[in-house]
């Protein structure tokens, strides 16, 4: 399998520094609004030196052996679910960049595939080296510590190789709403969060992994494709503060996490920037959560153990995966 993690490395972090500073709409609401307040924000967040000078696991950290064990306690049922999209074959406006391209050999009945997986088109987790602020990487890592030739030395996906077993919880925030779906653009504030919480009957617990789920395939389904870069409902970059105040290991939702716009004049990512390089959270992009709404629906709860293993691609920037949820 090729998946073009490290040869267009250098490519792809140019690709998202460039959609990390694009300009963005300023909006009335919750800060931060420009790159000053941005740049306080994440000083005042930033978990960098909490696990020591030398972690590379970030907010990982907090899914400890007591938290696994507690999450294993969950799947009640043995009723499980994938989170995951399967990957798109072909150019679509959602997936300009990361054509699935599958060919078998008749004579030898294998595979070649090649992909990329960052951009909105595969389901992949991010490593802590895909994102920087002002030129450093989670814990105070400098830029340069990653190269095109040899890949992340540092924060690399394969810090990861044993996989992550947690408890997961779903934020389906449409459900709350009464709609099938967010239209895009429309920011998730930490009140939504907070009222959807509340509905479901959900307590926060540290070392969780969020799922937020927007409606993106439901829509799709609907409507067709559409260009998300720059389009797509999502987490407003205020409620950071929410996700570290409550100690969640993993962030992830159904595009790419962030609203966009993002309402942050001259930031296009916020929250990818303050996840992964603030307080060393990786992302789960371009989940398929629509079965996992109606399980959690059905079954009257939208807390689960989840379990998920990225390819341990050594200094990869990070991996595609198929999460479990388990019920």
């Amino acid at each position: 399998m090729r998946s073009r993690s490290r040869g267009g490395w250098f490519a792809a972090a140019t690709m998202l520094a460039a959609l990390a500073a694009a300009p963005a709409v300023a909006q009335d609401g919750p800060g931060p609004h420009d790159e000053a307040e941005f740049d306080a924000l994440f000083e005042e967040v930033k978990n960098w030196g909490r696990w020591g000078a030398d972690d590379e696991l970030g907010t990982a950290n907090l899914i400890t052996e007591e938290k696994r064990r507690e999450a294993l306690a969950l799947a009640t049922r043995g009723r499980t679910v994938s989170l995951s999209h399967n990957p798109m074959p072909g150019v679509h406006p959602d997936n300009p960049d990361s054509a699935f391209n599958h060919t078998m050999s008749e004579t030898l009945r294998s595979d070649t595939i090649e992909f990329s997986y960052h951009g909105y088109g595969v389901s992949h987790r991010a490593a802590l080296c895909h994102f920087l602020h002002k030129g450093m990487m989670y814990n105070g890592l400098p830029a340069d510590t990653s190269s095109a030739e040899e890949g992340c030395v540092k924060l690399g996906i394969d810090n990861l190789k044993d996989g992550i077993v947690t408890r997961g919880v779903l934020l389906d925030i449409p459900r709350l709403k009464g709609v099938d779906y967010l239209e895009p653009g429309t920011p998730v504030y930490t009140e939504d969060i907070e009222a959807w919480l509340e509905q479901a009957g959900v307590t926060m617990q540290p070392g969780d992994a969020v799922f937020l789920r927007t409606g993106r395939w439901a829509r799709r389904a609907e409507m067709g494709p559409w260009q998300l870069s720059g389009n797509s409902a999502g987490i407003h970059a205020s409620v950071i503060r929410w996700i570290r105040g409550e100690d969640v290991a993993l962030f992830g939702s159904d595009a790419a996490t962030d609203v966009q716009p993002s309402r942050v004049d001259g930031v296009g990512l916020p929250l990818h920037i303050l996840l992964i390089a603030g307080l060393g959270t990786n992302i789960f992009d371009n989940m398929d959560l629509e079965a996992l709404a109606e399980v959690a629906a059905e079954e009257g709860r939208w807390e689960f153990l989840i379990a998920a293993g990225p390819i341990p691609v050594t200094g990869g920037t990070g991996s595609p995966l198929n999460v479990i949820a388990v019920f």
